[in-house]
């Protein structure tokens, strides 16, 4: 008679601690690379909403050495900060191994979702920003400000950083903590749509629902990582504007669903041929990222379960050589 191992509990301390971005974005890109081998089981999607807010699920496996599952359930709750001094996300990551079942961890999900969405977009600028991209603006300076400073100074030699976000207050704190933490110059925006002219690399991470970009904002050049727009409510980059743009989308039929992909599909000024790869098919080599040095390129950013299960996946494995975080038993009865 036996009964399965016990599972880990990893508080996000414990996630923080275990993971860094250099490997995360390792992890990202060597999943989305075993999606394009059929070496992954399909990421899904579900989303319901509730007053002032939503909750979605979303699944995903790799496959290749170790086989994983994971299932994210988040809450997303946008007025939390102001109203309530909670996180506006708030959520878990359930980690199985994908060939017998067995749960083997339950761990926060808010440090996996900031970092492995900051991955995915430095994966992308890896192969879709200029490599002499030196100026990046960020739009919006809450949770997904910083990772992504972090991510895209691992990837291109940044050396400048435009910062606008609604709240004045936090756009400042912000750049003080790039100047501590990078080195580098950085300063606040008073307007985000100048600073978008000035850059090299765009990040839009807001939870705008029309749109805060235009045609005349995206610069020739220019790599966006739209990372706002995780419902079909959402919209940052205008539909017009994307059009005119090389579009990578992380997950196409999931960007048609919820991302910037999706509006521009319903007024109908973009069809899905127009899409020119996932972020499988760029990594893989199949399609360029970019083309010229003066094409502008879209990063669809919607976020999907790839990206959770190789991050959560990464913790999993760290805790257990390290001996981190709780255990906990969750099967009492023995199986003959």
């Amino acid at each position: 008679m036996s009964r399965p191992a016990p599972a880990r509990l990893l508080s996000q301390r414990d996630v923080a601690r275990l993971l860094d971005l250099p490997s995360c974005i390792d992890a990202v890109e060597r999943v989305f690379r075993l999606q394009h081998n059929g070496q992954v089981l399909q990421p899904g999607v579900l989303g319901t909403h509730a007053v002032g807010g939503g909750f979605h699920a979303k699944t995903a496996g790799m496959l290749g050495d170790h086989a994983y599952f994971a299932a994210k359930l988040n809450a997303n709750f946008p007025e939390n900060p102001r109203a309530r001094s909670l996180p506006t996300i708030q959520g878990l990551v359930l980690l199985f191994d994908a060939t017998n079942g067995v749960p083997l961890a339950i761990m926060d999900s808010i440090e996996i979702t900031r970092l492995r969405t900051a991955a995915a977009s430095a994966v992308a600028a890896k192969y879709a920003s200029r490599t002499d991209s030196r100026v990046m603006s960020v739009i919006g300076c809450g949770a997904q400000a910083m990772p992504h400073v972090d991510a895209l100074v691992a990837v291109r030699s940044i050396d400048r950083v435009l910062a606008f976000d609604v709240q004045a207050s936090r756009a400042i704190s912000f750049v003080h903590a790039i100047r501590a933490r990078h080195g580098i110059d950085a300063v606040v925006a008073n307007d985000h749509r100048e600073a978008a002219r000035a850059s090299d690399i765009i990040v839009t991470c807001t939870p705008s629902r029309e749109p805060i970009l235009f045609t005349d904002d995206l610069p020739s050049g220019v790599f966006v990582a739209a990372v706002g727009a995780d419902s079909e409510e959402k919209q940052e980059i205008d539909a017009n504007a994307l059009a005119e743009c090389a579009v990578i989308a992380d997950i196409v039929d999931q960007c048609a669903m919820i991302g910037e992909l999706h509006h521009a599909l319903a007024a109908g000024v973009m069809s899905l041929s127009d899409v020119r790869s996932d972020l499988a098919g760029v990594v893989s080599g199949e399609r360029p990222g970019r083309i010229s040095a003066t094409e502008r390129v879209v990063f669809d950013s919607t976020g999907t379960a790839l990206q959770d299960v190789a991050a959560a996946a990464l913790a999993y494995e760290r805790a257990c050589a390290q001996n981190v975080g709780a255990s906990i038993t969750l099967a009492d009865q023995e199986v003959v």
